[in-house]
């Protein structure tokens, strides 16, 4: 898996104090999308168990970790990013996961990762349907609380 760049204090994608990775690849190709430059999977930098470390220790004085992109559950990224997943949920069980998808849940429920993460915002971003809604970019997009099930 590759990289774009990470933030480590970033309060925009999620609730409280962030570290934000954004992946790349993405397959969906969603027209307007404002992280088009991270659509190739090839593009970025690689993401070595260095950078992983380094990520996971930034996240000691934050609130949670966020996954957007490009796409994290491109199937070329998941196995890294449940990788990233399984680890941060160890190293900080009381912290959560946010991740960012142009798929649908229905699409992804069954992937074991979504088992570490908290929060899922799902479903492709449409530029003919803004949002006032937090965290989404337009209003197809569901914030899903997946330990409860709650959709907003």
């Amino acid at each position: 898996m590759n990289y774009d760049r990470y933030y480590t204090c970033d309060m925009v994608n999620g609730e409280g104090l962030r570290v934000t990775l954004f992946v790349t690849g993405c397959a969906h190709a969603c027209p307007g999308c404002y992280n088009s430059s991270t659509w190739n999977r090839l593009a970025g930098k690689p993401f070595t168990d260095e950078v992983r470390e380094r990520l996971l220790a930034d996240c000691a004085s934050h609130d949670g970790l966020s996954l957007s992109g490009g796409d994290p559950l491109l199937p070329a990224n998941r196995e890294a990013v449940a990788e990233l997943c399984r680890l941060f949920k160890q190293r900080y069980p009381e912290k959560d996961i946010w991740l960012w998808t142009g798929y649908l849940h229905e699409e992804v429920q069954d992937l074991p990762l979504l088992r570490d993460v908290d929060v899922l915002i799902d479903g492709r971003y449409l530029k003919d349907q803004p949002t006032t809604k937090p965290w989404r970019g337009s209003a197809n997009q569901r914030l899903i609380r997946l330990a409860t099930g709650e959709v907003s």
